[in-house]
């Protein structure tokens, strides 16, 4: 099977230029067929105060309501993505910018509110690995942006890892998938506030025990929690690592047992 690499990247590296610049050569150095996921949240998040809006955030989740969602198609579908795919073109990187909308290639259900009214946010329910696998095939690289859509006409905000994780299970049909997510950390930490603390190999008997004892909290829960439905659903290897040691064996590695 061809190898195929995923590159999730949060919206910090990709807000700043000297590890965007980075990250890009990185990524365009990457043997292989690849994919980049991309965030924004902080971008979106202060030309949401340029306009006035308000940012309601609830456990790291924004809450998008009908303005709010204007700012994020503005942000990730547009801004963020084509920003991206310029530049990767500059460096002779074949890419195409989509959100879920495009070509139809991700469809979700807008959440149901229990506890909380999340607004305009998708859950995704199908992705078309198919359509995705071909325009691969010919060379080009998708550029994928946290926005997916309803089939009614509505655009959904929807977590950037859960769509690097999405595409990652739909597409390792296809490819021997590699997925990586690229944050400012260099991998998960047993001290959040030691760098030099990184967890080489994780699997799902020592993540248990570390979420128990408080090591492992907040937002690398759900991130290592999507890392092991990944590997459960056939993709073959999963890496958090700091996106500055892209393509470099280092960091942490996921793994099932």
């Amino acid at each position: 099977m061809h190898q195929l690499t995923i590159v999730k990247v949060g919206g910090k590296i990709v807000e700043e230029e000297a590890s965007l610049e980075r990250l890009l050569h990185d990524f365009s150095m990457l043997e292989n067929s690849k994919v980049l996921v991309h965030g924004g949240g902080r971008s979106a998040t202060k030309i949401a105060e340029r306009l006035g809006i308000e940012s309601k955030m609830v456990n790291g989740r924004r809450i998008t309501d009908a303005e709010m969602l204007k700012v994020v198609t503005m942000v990730y579908g547009g801004l963020v993505n084509k920003n991206l795919v310029a530049r990767l073109q500059a460096l002779n990187v074949n890419a195409l910018g989509l959100t879920g909308a495009d070509m139809n290639i991700m469809l979700s259900e807008k959440r149901p509110v229990k506890e909380i009214d999340y607004g305009f946010v998708g859950d995704v329910k199908k992705v078309d690995a198919g359509l995705l696998s071909s325009l691969i095939a010919q060379g080009v690289v998708p550029v994928l942006s946290p926005l997916t859509h309803d089939k009614n006409g509505n655009l959904l905000n929807t977590n950037a890892d859960t769509i690097a994780g999405e595409a990652a299970k739909a597409l390792a049909e296809y490819f021997d998938v590699t997925l990586i997510y690229c944050f400012e950390k260099r991998g998960v930490l047993r001290d959040e506030n030691d760098d030099d603390s990184v967890i080489p190999q994780i699997n799902t008997e020592l993540f248990n025990k570390y979420v128990a004892e408080g090591i492992i909290q907040g937002g690398m829960i759900p991130k290592l929690e999507n890392a092991f439905d990944a590997l459960k659903k056939g993709v073959k290897k999963v890496i958090i690592t700091e996106a500055s040691q892209l393509g470099k064996s280092s960091g942490t590695t996921v793994v099932l047992k």
